[in-house]
């Protein structure tokens, strides 16, 4: 059975960081990709960074760039979020999720299609 497993969310104050971790379990294979999508409260889910499998590569959207940054620990099955200069808005549920389809990262998060899903971490950021 596939699991996706986050945590590493919590409570911080704006101009913190924060470092999202997702464990992978029960996959197959390991050229699955992962996203990080998070969902603020009233508004629709949103991508946020995701890796390759096969070769590691990333993606974020431009709106996003330069604060978030995602990394994979393959020997772990582990992928994680990384977050710094936290915002007020970042306030939201962060999922990782698992697209198993051979194509680029950025087509399941921008489709926000994906295979499987963790059960989110609430981050909360304070002013």
């Amino acid at each position: 059975e596939v699991q996706l497993r986050e945590s590493g969310g919590g409570s911080v104050q704006a101009g913190g960081s924060l470092r999202l971790s997702c464990a992978a379990s029960g996959f197959t294979r390991d050229d699955y990709n992962i996203g990080w999508i998070r969902q603020a409260p009233g508004k629709e889910r949103e991508g946020v960074a995701c890796i390759n499998g096969r070769d590691g590569s990333t993606y974020y959207p431009d709106s996003l760039k330069g604060r978030f940054s995602i990394s994979r620990e393959s020997a772990r099955d582990t992928v994680y979020l990384s977050i710094d200069s936290l915002k007020p808005e970042d306030t939201a549920v962060y999922y990782c999720a698992a697209d198993i389809w051979p194509r680029h990262c950025y087509q399941a998060l921008a489709l926000n299609e994906y295979h499987y899903w963790g059960q989110g971490t609430q981050v909360t950021v304070s002013s």
